[in-house]
């Protein structure tokens, strides 16, 4: 895949894996729509993307308004002739009390964000990919869709969602031109993973993990999990007898 000139709508983009995916992507010389609600971090992230050799555009939105990300994208067109890749990066970890306790208000926020937001943007711009015959969904999921995870039930629920949403997105779609890649990263030293006290499994530093995201982009694959060691771990835990899987995990403490 060439990446110069190539037109990217990239939600959750004002940090963490979204900003340091946009920076790539800018020295490769791609058209970048960096979409999240802080308006301050996309502005210096459109300067930076531009000082490196891309192109940026900043859009202000909550990717849980419908009707914001969908005149977003269509800005984007409008001044670039058609998005060639959606990027649906936007999520919360939901790492909190009220979470944890189940309150409704509070799970509904990480659904909304992680699933709700990415329907948003697919919605955003694959009519018109199916239009033109050509186009490329991305999802950033999470290997914590697996199974569920002890103190993680929203979080796993909402990228466990994604994962189906997009799968069958991509059924949809798999005569029509339209590409689907799937990837479920571990634990990546972002702000969604700081202020952790305990060890988490594999934890990747974010500059290691960028060239996974891309390599897994551009061989345009249909899945994409890593790091190996992880993703082979929960692979096989998807598997398990529930007892054995209730010992196992039920022990874990990374959320911690």
């Amino acid at each position: 895949m060439k990446w110069n000139g190539r037109v990217i709508f990239l939600t959750g983009s004002s940090s963490g894996i979204g900003a340091a995916l946009a920076l790539e992507l800018a020295s490769r010389g791609a058209v970048l729509g960096l979409a999240a609600r802080r308006r301050e971090l996309l502005d210096q992230l459109a300067e930076q993307c531009t000082e490196i050799g891309g192109t940026a555009r900043t859009f202000a939105v909550d990717v849980t308004d419908e009707t914001a990300v969908a005149a977003a994208a269509e800005a984007l067109r409008s001044e670039f002739g058609q998005i060639d890749v959606l990027i649906a990066n936007a999520g919360i970890g939901g790492n909190d009390d009220d979470t944890r306790s189940y309150k409704p208000a509070s799970v509904k926020k990480v659904v909304d964000i992680n699933l709700l937001g990415a329907v948003n943007a697919v919605h955003a711009v694959l009519p018109q990919m199916i239009e033109r015959g050509s186009g490329h969904l991305v999802a950033i999921s999470s290997l914590a869709g697996f199974r569920g995870l002890p103190k993680s039930a929203a979080y796993s629920a909402s990228k466990a969602g994604m994962t189906a949403f997009f799968e069958s997105v991509r059924l949809d779609v798999m005569d029509k031109g339209i590409d689907v890649t799937i990837i479920q990263p571990g634990f990546i030293k972002t702000p969604l993973t700081s202020g952790r006290h305990n060890k988490m499994p594999f934890l990747m530093e974010l500059e290691d993990a960028i060239p996974h995201f891309i390599k897994a982009i551009e061989k345009r694959k249909k899945f994409a999990a890593f790091p190996w060691q992880l993703a082979t771990i929960v692979r096989a835990g998807k598997f398990m007898p529930a007892w054995l899987y209730d010992r196992i995990a039920g022990r874990a403490r990374y959320r911690e």
